[in-house]
């Protein structure tokens, strides 16, 4: 029996992905627990912000307080728009972290998780970021130099694509046959003339990537579910079942789905029948 904060799971690219779950000053190794019997118990309804380490009675933005929250710049919309930088505005609220987490190269990559997405990651997140996806495939297309930038090639390329992926389909391992390399090159040629306008105004080079390699990532799972239940603390605290395998940052249990990282923060006890922990 283990007990503590639930934080984001850590993965390793192999083939399956080999997944910890860090558990409070504790880290779990899942790959022996696999289709054992487990239960997770939140504890007295107990969350602390990830953040500042304040109690709080509902969590935000992945494991926030609501004064984080508002106050921190990672949870801010540009975070998910990053288009709209409020770095570039002036507007951050935390500058100093807006020039260590958006001035740095980032890559556009495409991604085959439940149909062909667009998507950007900061370089030195990858292939973490494919991997908390769900990604069966990924190629990186392009590198920038700056986060606004990658959102505004994004921007270019959802006029013609998708950039989210279905978490359902994806847990479900629901996903079209894509042959990224050729979706790239059909793109690419699509976008020349506006990607050109784009490297003039910005004074990026927008490094096209034609020498990366496509990467394939599969997934420690028994059984795919054929039917999606998401399992939630706030409605009930105790999960239990046959852990069937892991996705993204998802538990596939047989009675449902528990994402790990919505629940960032949740005071968690982990059992196990027979107590292998």
């Amino acid at each position: 029996m283990k007990h503590g904060h639930l934080a984001k799971m850590q993965s390793k690219l192999s083939s399956p992905v080999h997944y910890h779950l860090p558990l409070g000053d504790q880290t779990i190794d899942l790959k022996p627990l696999i289709g054992q019997s487990l239960k997770l118990q939140h504890n007295e309804g107990l969350i602390n912000c990830t953040a500042c380490g304040r109690k709080t009675k509902k969590s935000y933005s992945q494991g926030h307080c609501y004064p984080c929250m508002k106050r921190l710049a990672r949870c801010d919309l540009c975070i998910v728009k990053p288009e709209r930088c409020h770095y570039a505005q002036g507007s951050c609220r935390e500058p100093q972290w807006g020039e260590s987490f958006c001035l740095q190269d980032h890559i556009v990559y495409l991604a085959n998780s439940s149909g062909l997405k667009i998507g950007i990651t900061r370089q030195t997140q990858i292939p973490t970021r494919w991997i908390d996806q769900g990604a069966s495939q990924a190629l990186p297309i392009m590198r920038v130099t700056q986060r606004l930038h990658s959102g505004l090639v994004e921007v270019l390329f959802k006029e013609h694509i998708a950039d989210k992926t279905d978490w359902r389909k994806m847990l479900k391992n629901e996903r079209p046959e894509v042959n990224l390399i050729q979706r790239r090159d059909e793109l690419l040629n699509l976008l020349a003339a506006p990607l050109q306008q784009l490297r003039d105004v910005l004074h990026d080079p927008i490094t096209i990537l034609d020498e990366a390699k496509l990467v394939d990532i599969n997934y420690p799972v028994l059984e795919y579910p054929t039917k999606i239940k998401a399992h939630n603390f706030d409605k009930t605290p105790t999960v239990e079942g046959t852990l069937m395998g892991i996705k993204g940052q998802y538990l596939i249990f047989d009675t449902g789905v528990l994402n790990i990282r919505k629940f960032s923060g949740y005071h968690v006890t982990l059992s196990q029948s027979p107590t292998l922990l």
